[in-house]
């Protein structure tokens, strides 16, 4: 008699691994696939329709700005309602804009007008999906195993942007940036199908709030009494600005006018997405106990691609310093997801994202706005060093804060949020401020997704 399986023997899933984790896993793969094409797709839609860099940064522009107006609200929300409803509801206006958007291109010449606002509503689907979905997937896992469950997560979310940007510039080369678009819409549809089957039962009830603003003071109140979170937010409000005009601007036009078009830039983002996913296999390996300061010392590399862009590079190179830079910022990507969940209590994870996200895209529509003018004044070689300069500088600044150095991973059976703060501090002046963020499009420091 052949014997049968035991219960025992069968394989298992790991403890973090339940069916939320599955479905959000799942869901962030289809739209890494999509997202990642369309963010070149969209830049070399402009460029075909006859628009220069400054049209390419105006539409950029333009997608993150409803981030800096929606975000907070967003937060807020995802912290009332259900959040895999707010999910569902961000995925479908992010189909229908997306939709739209490849219409345009495939049908006609589309005019800049257009393309700037149904980029302005996946922005909008953005920042009520971002801060929703970090406190969708932070409730989803817990314990000690809870930064290699995000390691596997942005693993699997970061090996889809491998295929998906080399992907993208391959159609874009091969056919229209419409179909890219459309492929992107597609992808929306699908990932909005499976969180609709996310499981919110095991989340307690909120308790009734003072409303939407006493909800966002009291998120306020925990963002500024915690220095290691703004300052590392102050930090990425710089970073990302930056980032985002070297890669969402000049990058594509270094690949028209000196790599040879869009399918190089695919490649150099596909590096980049195989950075991220090696970055990510080394998270579920190592824990390091200085959380922010091994995070924080890997951010230094994020100042290559630009200097390698103003270069340039060969090809080569390029893919070499964006594979370099991936796997950095990987290692804080997972940091930072771990401290906030260790940090943050659950009730209030979606309005702690969402200041996070909100501080880290304020100043990216403003740095892609000017990036075609600045520029046009200084020169593109200039302008690309000076991305760098400034990512080393405010990295220091941040390392030199000893909240930052300091924070240390909770060891033991649990991985317990601490009591909310209760004291209401003084913002400081400038770091904290609201006019002081991915992922691919500009993202959040505890960037979980692209939609």
């Amino acid at each position: 008699m052949t014997p049968t399986a035991t219960p025992a023997s069968r394989p298992r899933r790991p403890a973090w691994a339940d069916r939320n984790y599955g479905l959000l896993t799942a869901s962030a793969i289809i739209t890494g696939l999509g997202t990642n094409g369309a963010l070149i797709a969209a830049a070399f839609a402009v460029l075909e329709s006859g628009g220069d860099g400054g049209d390419v940064g105006l539409v950029a522009a333009a997608r993150t700005a409803p981030l800096v107006v929606f975000l907070l609200i967003g937060g807020a929300i995802a912290d009332r309602l259900p959040r895999h409803r707010v999910m569902v509801a961000a995925n479908s206006l992010n189909c229908v804009s997306q939709a739209a958007f490849a219409w345009l291109v495939l049908t006609g010449e589309p005019r800049l007008w257009q393309m700037m606002l149904l980029t302005a509503l996946c922005g909008t689907g953005q920042a009520f999906f971002s801060p929703a979905a970090e406190g969708m997937l932070m409730a989803s896992v817990s314990g000690e195993q809870a930064s290699r469950a995000f390691a596997f997560f942005r693993m699997s979310m970061h090996g889809a942007s491998i295929g998906g940007a080399a992907l993208g510039g391959a159609m874009i080369a091969a056919m229209s940036p419409g179909w890219v678009l459309a492929v992107d819409a597609a992808a929306f549809a699908v990932a909005g199908a499976l969180r609709a089957f996310l499981d919110v039962g095991h989340i307690p009830a909120r308790a009734p709030g003072g409303g939407l603003l006493a909800d966002l003071r009291e998120g306020w109140r925990e963002f500024v009494g915690r220095t290691w979170l703004w300052v590392v937010v102050a930090q990425f409000s710089v970073v990302v600005a930056v980032v985002g005009a070297a890669e969402a601007v000049y990058g594509p036009l270094v690949a028209r006018d000196q790599l040879g078009g869009a399918r190089p830039w695919g490649f150099a983002l596909a590096a980049f997405g195989v950075g991220t996913l090696g970055g990510a296999l080394l998270m579920t390996r190592w824990r390091p106990r200085r959380l922010l300061l091994a995070g924080t010392l890997c951010v230094f590399p994020l100042a290559l691609p630009s200097a390698g862009l103003a270069v340039p590079l060969p090809v080569f190179w390029l893919c070499v310093v964006m594979f370099v830079s991936g796997v950095a910022i990987e290692v804080f990507g997972v940091s930072w997801m771990t401290a906030l969940h260790q940090e943050i209590p659950e009730e209030k994870l979606s309005r702690v994202s969402a200041y996070d996200w909100f501080g880290s895209v304020a100043m990216v529509p403003v740095a892609t706005a000017v990036a075609g003018p600045v520029e046009g004044v200084i020169g593109r070689g200039p302008a690309l060093w000076g991305c760098s300069a400034l990512i080393v500088l405010v990295t220091a600044g941040a390392l030199s804060v000893p909240a930052v150095r300091n924070l240390t991973r909770v060891t033991g059976s649990k991985e317990v949020p601490p009591a909310p703060v209760t004291a209401v501090l003084a913002a400081p002046a400038a770091p904290a401020a609201p006019a002081a963020p991915a992922a691919p499009e500009s993202t959040g420091v505890g960037e979980v997704g692209q939609g």
